[in-house]
């Protein structure tokens, strides 16, 4: 299935394929055209073709290769500080899964078989699930965040945004690169890319990454790092071009393994159990769990065809593979205890397949689209318990001080999509354009849990030997379909060439599911006299989707000969069935556990303001390409939760707050160029703010990051023949702010309104464990390293 889903695509467009002409093409590649300004005025592919940012009715920031390299981009978590409205972070307890939202629209935890709210697409290919997500930044063209749904032109529908990661193109002579790194807690990386063309209608390309760094902090019970880096990448590339450009042929290979240390919060307090102490250090930890070794795989293959078909059309399909599998040992509790420790494995594969006929004339532009994606999402985790003699369960052994209580889950969901999509602009006239598009999609998830608990834990999967103790509390395999059509409709005017104003209306939808962590044991009993149905653990297991219909308008626009740009949106969504998952602690079969719970709680709206813009300062003060620019964005959201309904059944929605989605996000950056001794010197610094974040739903006075600013410092020098060399400084976070980006909480509150609940003595009580879970994870210290990069 695999290799006829990669061929068959090529097998179509080539046998399509026939000479037409330049205007037919979709040029694959898009570039960064300068202007006398000084400014970049990038070349994006959001709709499927290539247009210039200031023309695309569409809210998007897009970074050039170019750019990331003088701002000292590492991964894709670095977009965070430059884009309004966004958040993309490391995921709690991980080094390499990927949380992101985007106005207010996302995923917290990477729950297998949840589609994310956020699409990552690699080349095109979309990302199934956040493991593995966290992309290296190298041998890359561009990155373009799009705010708002996306669907009637992307493989996938995302309900929030899309972040498309494109890599070069090979070029047409032999090239060959070196890219190194080396700074604070010893960072060292290194980048080697080669290609070369063989004959001349084919190119290889290869690269290869080692990216190394010393932790942060110190596991000091284990004695190892804590927040290193540790990781091989490779990629490779294969290009095909008919002589006359009717047929373009691009496969991909790419391939990473991250053996990072794990990566274990900071306690908020000292343990209740034994005391373990508080650490000084916010990236330091206690944590005792060591098995298994964090291991993180992951890889895939790609093949895009391009065929010119003449008369305007082109077909273009795009065939992906990719696999990765995750061991994550996380422990909750972040002391040597073995106390709500958590071994745990994550496993997905994914195939797809996308079609598109796309049609270009000098008045009417759009496509038509058929995607397809199989996969499967599988983990297995333990949840390790401390048990004394009082929380043994009944009938047990007592094995000592030591826990041997293990409470184990096991999710499998299979998900198979198929959907139509399409979207066409049509110009009136060259001032006003209209643009229709939808989507139809099937989703269909297949899901099998399990829980069961076993004494004398781990489990086999994690290197044990365990005894089950009872019968298994929730053994459920379960089917749904869910059916949608999604419209987008915008229009355009452009009162002059310089000024671009919009109006939009688009609809995002997610599939609902089961949620892979539950417990049947929890589902209420809708008929007393025939007990706990399996109506009933389905009722309970499954959620249902989730939709947004946002609205849009927008100026985009340029003055002064494009020494000032500017792009500037509103928007409002009205979010409905918000899934909403997350863990509690439970009691099955009488001993304590780990429960998810997914809820389709609440309705929501969603406003807010954007602005980016660029302005030329300065330029020719010191010769041609002398410049100075300002360049910010700011974003300003006001995500509301109009009803919620809680656990005893009532509405709770003023006690609800939306996870990581801070009200203003605000950056600046002030760069200067100058030219000096045959060579450009950039200079650059930026300013990022984000107002109070939560998170999650309700306020914690533990993991509630208040509001900060970070501040980052760049200096590169770039000569040779077309910036053949380049040196720089880079300094990241230079003041050294600590700042949280997640955590986890396990404590008594207040059902409603989500307020830890106090003891007499101003203590806490635990609701899993002994010893209590308040861990927090931070963002990145201040960092200083070197670059270093040289072109052949």
């Amino acid at each position: 299935m695999i290799h006829a889903a990669l061929y068959s695509g090529a097998a179509i467009a080539a046998l399509l394929a026939a000479p037409a002409s330049a205007q037919d093409a979709p040029a694959p590649a898009a570039t960064e055209v300068q202007d006398d300004s000084g400014t970049g005025d990038i070349v994006i592919t959001a709709r499927r073709r290539e247009e210039t940012l200031l023309n695309v009715p569409i809210a998007v920031t897009a970074l050039s290769a170019d750019k990331l390299d003088k701002i000292g981009a590492v991964d894709l978590t670095d977009l965070q500080a430059v884009s309004p409205n966004t958040t993309i972070k490391d995921a709690r307890g991980t080094n390499s899964t990927l949380a992101a939202f985007i106005r207010g629209v996302g995923q917290q935890d990477p729950v297998p078989g949840f589609e994310a709210g956020i699409g990552i697409y690699l080349d095109d290919v979309y990302l199934n699930r956040p493991q593995a997500a966290v992309l290296d930044i190298y041998d890359v063209e561009r990155i373009e965040v799009l705010r708002g749904p996306q669907g009637t032109l992307y493989g996938r529908n995302t309900i929030g945004g899309a972040i498309k990661y494109v890599t070069k193109r090979l070029p047409d002579t032999f090239s060959a690169s070196i890219r190194g790194a080396y700074g604070s807690y010893n960072q060292a990386d290194g980048i080697v890319s080669l290609s070369a063309p063989i004959g001349d209608m084919v190119r290889i390309g290869v690269s290869g990454a080692r990216l190394t760094r010393d932790g942060f902090g110190k596991n000091r019970f284990l004695n190892i790092d804590n927040y290193n880096k540790n990781i091989w990448a490779g990629r490779g590339t294969v290009e095909f071009e008919s002589p006359d450009g009717g047929l373009f042929v691009r496969i991909t290979g790419d391939y990473t393994h991250d053996t990072s240390a794990p990566r274990n919060g900071h306690r908020l307090f000292a343990g209740l159990l034994t005391g373990s102490p508080l650490l000084s250090n916010v990236f330091d930890t206690n944590a005792g769990l060591k098995n298994p070794k964090q291991d993180i795989q992951a890889g895939g293959l790609s093949m895009a065809v391009t065929a010119k078909l003449g008369g305007g059309f082109t077909l273009r399909s795009i065939s992906a593979w990719r696999k990765d599998r995750s061991f994550t040992p996380i422990d909750f509790d972040s002391t040597p205890s073995v106390d709500v420790d958590v071994p745990a494995v994550y496993r997905n594969e994914q195939t797809s397949q996308e079609f598109q006929l796309a049609y270009s004339s000098e008045k009417l532009n759009g496509l038509v689209g058929f995607y397809y994606l199989g996969a499967k999402a599988a983990t297995g985790f333990d949840v390790l318990l401390y048990t004394t003699g009082d929380a043994i369960p009944a009938g047990a052994p007592l094995f000592g001080p030591y826990p041997q209580f293990d409470a184990y889950t096991a999710g499998d969901v299979r998900t198979e999509t198929q959907s139509i999509f399409a979207d066409f602009t049509y110009d009136f006239t060259p001032q006003i354009s209209l643009s229709l598009g939808g989507r139809y999609t099937w989703d269909e998830r297949k899901s099998f849990v399990y829980k069961a608990n076993y004494i004398l834990g781990p489990t086999s999967e994690f290197g044990g030997n365990p005894t089950a103790f009872g019968a298994p509390a929730t053994n459920f395999r379960g089917r749904a379909m869910f059916k949608r059509f999604t419209p987008r409709a915008s229009i355009s005017f452009k009162p002059s060439e310089n000024h671009l104003l919009y109006a939009s209306y688009s609809e995002g939808f997610k599939g609902g599911g089961f949620d892979p962590r539950g417990s049947g044991t929890s589902a209420p009993i809708s008929n007393a006299a025939a007990g706990r149905t399996y109506q009933d653990i389905y009722n309970y297991l499954s959620f249902d989707p989730e939709i947004v219909k946002s609205y849009e308008i927008g100026w985009k626009g340029s003055a002064f000969g494009k020494r000032l740009t500017w792009a500037l949106d509103g928007f409002y969504a009205d979010y409905t069935d918000v899934q909403i998952p997350g863990s509690v602690a439970c009691v099955v079969n009488g001993a304590p556990n780990f429960c998810g719970i997914t809820t389709n709680a609440a309705k929501a709206t969603i406003k807010g303001i954007e602005l980016e813009s660029t302005a030329v300062l300065a330029r020719g003060f010191a010769g041609p390409g002398s410049n100075v620019s300002l360049s910010g964005a700011v974003g300003y959201i006001e995500p509301k939760y109009k009803n919620y309904i809680g656990p005893t059944g009532t509405d709770v929605a003023a006690f609800r707050q939306f996870q990581n989605t801070p009200k203003w996000t605000a950056s600046g950056t002030l760069a200067a160029n100058l030219p000096i001794g045959g060579g450009d010197l950039n200079a650059s610094t930026v300013v990022s703010y984000r107002s109070t974040t939560h998170q999650f739903e309700v306020s914690s006075p533990f993991l509630d990051q208040p509001g900060y600013t970070l501040w980052d410092a760049n200096l590169t020098y770039s000569f040779g023949s077309k910036g053949q060399y380049s040196i720089g400084v880079h300094a990241k976070n230079l003041t050294d702010v600590h700042y949280k980006i997640g955590g986890y909480q396990y404590l008594a509150a207040n059902a409603a309104t989500g307020a830890i609940i106090y003891t007499p003595t101003g203590g806490v009580t635990p609701t899993l464990g002994k010893e209590g879970v308040a861990s927090a994870f931070y963002g990145n210290p201040r960092q200083i390293f070197g670059t270093f990069s040289l072109k052949f």
